[in-house]
């Protein structure tokens, strides 16, 4: 069921988003020799290494190709044994599904423990304003549940666990090694600039945009270079960037909420290839000119 509520997906949101200038992921490829990404349609999906060990944020969707991609990478689906995730929608972590290609069945997964509740059936997933409820998630895998500011270190990888309750009522974002944060579906970077993400899909909008208030005060107490890494629309280094409309919130239908450099119709991937993983860096979003 669960692939198949991944192809349905596909379809309905192909359908909903075409034309719109929303979503604009990143392509296969590496950011920079310690992040790489795989593209799945609209999502990504991370891979942070260091000292010979890597670590996945974020499952994707139940996605035929991902090995495929992932040797792209050249990173073997067997050497992941931790994965963090950010929250449980369809398209951030399929790969964990039970009628998956079980590329993870012996990795722990990491999430915090509101977002747990989503898996256990205590809460359930609405989204367009509540009105849309989906399906489950079920998994085997192991599971770490994670609190707000914990810190973890995974095989002397450093991560810091923020909770931004929002989107999911359980969201947490990742910052790694102090200069890398993952953020899943809690920015979304338009043409001008970052804003609080997609309304349609939020559980509480207002309670997003406080939440991202409550993180760039985080960051940015902080020294040192942040990249702001997304799960949708690419990556920064510039918090004036990624923070520059925090307290608004991206409406989809509404033709300000667009960029021009996005696809067409993201779950088409005619030009994600191979050869381009290999050979090209990952260009950071910058403001339109």
């Amino acid at each position: 069921m669960a692939r198949k509520d991944s192809e349905n997906q596909k379809k309905s949101m192909s359908r909903l988003f075409r034309g719109r200038a929303i979503f604009k992921p990143l392509n296969t490829g590496r950011i920079d020799d310690h992040v790489a990404c795989v593209r799945e349609w609209i999502a990504n999906i991370f891979f942070y290494t260091k000292n010979g060990v890597t670590i996945m944020i974020d499952a994707g969707y139940n996605y035929e190709h991902l090995r495929e991609k992932m040797g792209w990478l050249d990173i073997d689906p067997a050497s992941i044994r931790h994965i963090l995730i950010t929250h449980q929608d369809t398209d951030h972590v399929g790969a964990l599904e039970r009628d998956s290609d079980l590329l993870f069945r012996d990795a722990t997964i990491y999430l915090s423990e509101i977002e747990n509740r989503y898996l256990t059936g205590e809460a359930r997933r609405r989204v367009f304003h509540r009105l849309y409820r989906l399906p489950m998630v079920k998994t085997d895998n192991q599971r770490t549940l994670l609190t707000d500011g914990q810190i973890l270190y995974l095989d002397g990888i450093r991560i810091e666990c923020i909770l931004v309750p929002g989107h999911t009522w359980g969201h947490m974002v990742y910052l790694i090694d102090d200069e890398y944060l993952f953020t899943g579906d809690t920015i979304w970077f338009g043409a001008d600039g970052g804003y609080s993400f997609i309304s349609t899909l939020a559980e509480d909008n207002r309670l997003a945009v406080h939440s991202l208030e409550k993180l760039e005060k985080n960051l940015r107490a902080r020294r040192g270079r942040i990249r702001v890494i997304t799960g949708h629309t690419g990556w920064t280094d510039d918090l004036d960037f990624a923070f520059r409309h925090r307290t608004e919130i991206c409406r989809p239908f509404t033709r300000k909420y667009t960029d021009r450099e996005a696809p067409y119709d993201g779950y088409v991937e005619d030009d994600d290839t191979e050869m381009k993983a290999r050979t090209m860096l990952l260009e950071k979003k910058r403001e339109a000119q």
